[in-house]
């Protein structure tokens, strides 16, 4: 997030000159975003001091300032050769105000908290501490950045990609007199992704260059950026419906979405589509929407593969909580691997800003009486309980209102067991269940609707819930099994006890577990006869995947009116994850997986819980949730479960992909695509198109593909954009998941996000889908 700026030397009058025309691109750019002579962008554009804090001993002042693209910040060392730094708006992910990280809360004083704040990246660890001269100066900033956020992310596609490549242009212009040479050109184009030979970069610039003055300016480097970005596989979709004087009336329009898009489309629809999206006011008033209203329609949320209906909360959020797949976190509070990583609250942050519904606790006896929270018999650092609890209650509902259970893994002796269920009381309050909902004994639990705004402790239970109702609640402190993955820590950390050993569990942490009873695991059969609604088990992965694969039926049922929590093997010291997808299909609800481990394995739990609002809870298949249901997904008969259909996908294009390699100006990616079908065993498959030599910015393949399905309703639709490379492993761009049944059919834009699930702002696939009925 560095570069280094050469200042040219100027004459004063150049001087003037240089800052009216830096002033003059930030008020274009601002007008852009919607901000024209906006008082917040203003402040940011001409900045202030602020003390940078980074330890108890490093607080040192610097000036942060916006720059005139109005999507960087600068900041400046005061030592000779230092670099000035920079980072982009779009890397933001929130402004914190106050004392609300780690490392403000270590490194400054509580009366200092009006005039601390912090700036959190999106995918990394990483943020900005801050404090301001006063509470008003730092209540500005932090009002004027998440604005500027606001406005930038609001931003539709199309202009996302002319910001940047406007951002790109000013990168190219060295000299920064707002012109282009042909030199500057070939550097722009190499910094965009796209490698051509001398020959046709001449023949670009030349026919732009209508003033022959040897530079493109103004009109010119629109008319470049127009030639640059011209559509031609757009172009022929538009001309086949434009039939009414070049342009598409509301009825050429309607035959669209009809006939290739195949939505249950109207007249009005297409009105609305028309109004929303066409810019010219002429067409506008008849009816018509131009070839860049079309390209609005497609860059847009109607246009784009994942069903508008379905980033709103629409399913049925009133059955019970075991009818729900469950988006989960293993070793929450890790940053990194299990051995050494950094612990942080950060963690537990980072996961339910992501709408993750259940975090691990993994709690030990700490200093000073208080509990602290690390990864057992490891050189993981620690955090104490009672910060986790408190940032986990700032956080939980921020993205989600629905519950959030904290799964404890209890290593605790009993005085410092107590104060665990002194801290989840008092800090969480009314949010916390202590007891049943209604005031007779539940016969199933509560749904997610029920349980808005909720936490749910998961852990072990002295007794039955129905004691709860009984005059005859006391119960002595005693032993306890010890919790299967408390056993499985031990004996992976070489110091292996009986995993029926006892634990000592005080009544006061017991009796906060209502609906998340923690009960070992002895087979189905047992299970069925002795498990009540509010036990649950949790298996390591290995003796879940072994069931679904030998005992698919039977484990569906189990999940049919019992949860269970599957957890990675002990022995995945790199934190990395295994694949979900075999125990969603087998009705596993709460599928726990490293937050902290960008692999494919979270890029398909990104997809699974996409849809629904992102919320964290997606309702399961009905025949996952039948008793009736003979349901296997590694043996399919004949059911409701079975739909076979055909998923035809034609790779065509796409636009602005990032470098890989951003340090290297002349390494131009080689693209290719990846077409990946997650489901049951009969539905998995992977298609691959062929790579384009040396252009990430516009590369076209036209590649088709096809892919049989049976069980649509558990199928993953997965794209990965990789930079092929003939002596190593290729190297990721970016990817897209989403459940097959939240893909639209027709000419669909594909947004492309990193490995970390980020969003690439400028970055897309364009693709047809069609999902028919198998003959």
């Amino acid at each position: 997030m560095s570069c280094f700026c050469l200042r040219p030397k100027r004459t004063s009058s150049q001087e003037k000159v240089f800052e009216e025309h830096k002033k003059k691109v930030a008020q274009e750019n601002g007008k852009r975003l919607g901000l024209k002579d906006d008082d917040d962008l203003q402040f940011l554009l001409a900045g202030t001091k602020l003390i940078k804090i980074r330890s108890k001993s490093w607080q040192k002042s610097r000036y942060f300032s916006l720059m005139e693209d109005c999507r960087t910040i600068l900041y400046s060392s005061k030592k000779l050769f230092k670099k000035d730094q920079t980072f982009l708006i779009d890397d933001i992910e929130s402004v914190r105000k106050g004392r609300q990280t780690e490392g403000l809360q270590k490194y400054t004083d509580p009366s200092e908290e009006e005039m601390c704040f912090s700036i959190m990246f999106k995918g990394h660890n990483k943020c900005l501490d801050f404090m301001a001269d006063s509470k008003e100066e730092a209540d500005r900033w932090v009002s004027s950045l998440q604005k500027l956020i606001n406005h930038v992310d609001n931003l539709n596609k199309k202009q996302k990609r002319e910001h940047w490549f406007i951002s790109c242009m000013r990168k190219a212009d060295k000299n920064k007199d707002n012109k282009l040479t042909l030199k500057e050109l070939k550097h722009l184009l190499r910094h965009v992704n796209i490698e051509v030979n001398d020959t046709y970069a001449e023949e670009i610039f030349k026919k732009c260059d209508t003033s022959n003055s040897g530079t493109l300016e103004d009109l010119e480097i629109e008319e470049f950026y127009n030639h640059l970005t011209k559509r031609e596989e757009v172009d022929v979709i538009y001309a086949k419906y434009a039939e009414t004087q070049g342009e598409m009336s509301a009825g050429d329009l309607l035959n669209f979405l009809l006939n290739e898009q195949r939505e249950q489309a109207t007249m009005e629809s297409a009105l609305k589509l028309i109004e929303k999206y066409e810019l010219d006011e002429a067409a506008k008033q008849k009816k018509h929407m131009t070839k860049d209203g079309f390209i609005m329609y497609l860059n847009q949320e109607d246009g784009s593969i994942f069903n508008p209906a379905h980033s709103l909360v629409y399913q049925d959020m009133s059955q019970p909580l075991n009818h729900y797949f469950i988006s989960s976190s293993h070793n929450t509070y890790l940053m990194e691997d299990q051995l050494k990583g950094p612990s942080s609250t950060e963690g537990y942050v980072n996961a339910l800003m992501k709408s993750c519904r259940c975090v691990e606790l993994d709690c030990w006896d700490g200093p000073n009486g208080e509990p602290v929270i690390y990864h057992g018999y490891t050189l993981t650092s620690k955090v104490l309980f009672k910060d986790v609890i408190r940032a986990i209650k700032d956080y939980a509902f921020k993205t989600s209102q629905y519950p959030v259970i904290l799964s404890l893994e209890n290593h605790c002796t009993v005085e410092q067991q107590k104060l665990m269920a002194h801290h989840l009381i008092n800090i969480l309050g009314s949010a916390l269940v202590r007891k049943p909902l209604g005031d007779t004994m539940p016969t199933n639990l509560p749904s997610p609707e029920e349980l808005k705004g909720k936490f749910l402790v998961k852990g072990k239970r002295l007794n039955k819930l129905d004691a709860v109702f009984s005059n005859n609640n006391t119960v002595e402190e005693e032993t306890v099994s010890e919790e299967d993955e408390a056993a499985d820590c031990k004996e992976n950390s070489q110091k292996a006890k009986s995993k029926k050993s006892k634990i000592k569990l005080a009544t006061e942490l017991s009796d906060i577990v209502i609906y998340c009873k923690s009960v070992h695991f002895g087979g189905f059969e047992h299970a069925k006869d002795n498990q009540s609604f509010y036990e649950m088990s949790s298996l390591k992965e290995s003796k879940a995947l072994q069931l679904a694969d030998t005992s698919a039926t039977a484990f569906i049922h189990h999940n049919m009116d019992k949860l269970t929590r599957i957890y990675p093997a002990g022995s995945r010291t790199d934190s990395s994850n295994y694949n979900p997808v075999p125990l969603w299909n087998v009705g596993c609800q709460i599928v726990a997986l490293n937050f902290q481990t960008h692999t494919k394995e979270m890029q398909l739990n990104q997809g699974r819980f996409r849809p629904n609002g992102f919320c964290g809870y997606i309702l399961k298949p009905a025949f996952q949730r039948s008793l009736s249901s003979q349901f296997n997904p590694q043996s399919l008969t004949n059911g409701p479960w079975l739909q076979k259909k055909i998923l035809h996908v034609m790779v065509i294009s796409a636009q602005q992909l990032p470098k890989v390699n951003k340090d290297k100006e002349k390494s131009i990616v080689d693209p290719l695509v990846k077409v990946e079908i997650q489901g049951v065993a009969a539905d998995n498959a992977k298609k691959m198109t062929n790579h384009i030599e040396n252009n990430g910015f516009n590369p076209m393949w036209n590649e088709k593909f096809e892919f049989p399905i049976s069980v649509p309703e558990l199928a993953l639709l997965l794209f990965v954009v990789e930079d092929y490379d003939t002596a190593s492993q290729n190297d990721h761009i970016g990817q897209y998941c989403l459940p097959l049944t939240s893909v639209q059919n027709g000419y669909r834009q594909v947004p492309l996000l990193t490995k970390k699930g980020v969003s690439i702002p400028s970055a897309g696939l364009f693709v047809h889908i069609m999902l028919m009925d198998q003959q």
